[in-house]
């Protein structure tokens, strides 16, 4: 396989999950693309997320310890923190358009592990909760009343402020998440401490005098789609003063954090944006 013929396929999944084209539409194309039904099936699933994929930090890590917490509004979440007793500051994960997934909980237990009471929401939760298929799990995201979820994370920031250590808490999302955590800064003022937006499609420019919290933003080099929104928002955001660290990942592909997919997965930028990532918290989650 051609890189050519990866970025196109890279390319037609991204807008299939995206935009709410049909299955039947974009497996058409992937198989004219790919040359044949066994090999467009093939290339799918290396694109696509891997349920069965191995996680980085097991579940039963004896470092941490792991829960399910109902919060405000009647939202559940998958708690990941180290295995002490004193206050830890708080990172919410907010997930991609998957939902609550393995993979999301693998992450929540690698910001554990690195000391941060990890709160890995399930923003499907009043839909009955994540689904296991994720096309059903997309379309739930795409029925949500966005503004309404992210008030109800504001109101989640006041309830986690109080058993957080120095009322902190900060927020990393993916994807759509990452679109949540830039427009959760727009929100939430002063409430949210810190935020980490991994290629998440921006808000508009016009709002970046809301944020007072500062961000980090990381972009894939290849993501066009994103970057149209996220290149004006980073800019807005330096013109109002605003705390923003802005990265780009030359020759990575959207989603390049997620280890589960492995066409679109880049270790090298994937290690060096959590390196960044957890840096940026230990400032201002301190």
């Amino acid at each position: 396989m051609t890189d050519d013929i990866r970025q196109q396929a890279i390319a037609l999944y991204d807008r299939f999950t995206h935009t709410g084209r049909e299955r039947r539409a974009f497996m058409a194309d992937m198989v004219k693309l790919a040359g044949s039904v066994a090999a467009a099936e093939l290339l799918v699933a290396g694109i696509a997320a891997s349920p069965a994929a191995a996680a980085i930090v097991a579940e039963n890590d004896r470092r941490i310890t792991t829960r399910t917490q109902t919060l405000a509004g009647g939202y559940r979440a998958y708690v990941a923190e180290p295995r002490t007793r004193s206050l830890k500051p708080t990172v919410i994960v907010v997930h991609e358009n998957r939902g609550l997934n393995a993979h999301t909980r693998d992450v929540a237990r690698r910001l554990a592990l690195a000391n941060y009471r990890a709160v890995a929401i399930d923003f499907l939760s009043l839909q009955g909760g994540t689904p296991v298929n994720e096309d059903a799990a997309r379309d739930a995201i795409g029925k949500l009343d966005l503004g309404k979820t992210v008030g109800d994370a504001v109101t989640m920031l006041d309830q986690l402020a109080r058993s957080s250590a120095g009322g902190k808490v900060g927020a990393v999302g993916f994807c759509w998440g990452g679109a949540f955590v830039n427009r959760l800064a727009v929100a939430a003022g002063d409430k949210l401490d810190a935020g980490v937006v991994y290629y998440g499609p921006a808000p508009d420019p016009a709002e970046a005098a809301k944020v007072q919290a500062p961000l980090a933003i990381d972009l894939a080099g290849l993501d066009e789609r994103v970057n149209r929104t996220g290149f004006p928002w980073v800019e807005a955001l330096r013109k109002a003063a605003k705390t923003v660290r802005f990265y780009l990942y030359e020759g990575a592909n959207h989603a390049f954090n997620n280890d589960t997919s492995a066409e679109r997965y880049s270790k090298p930028a994937a290690d060096l944006a959590w390196r960044r990532t957890l840096a940026f918290f230990r400032r201002h989650l301190a």
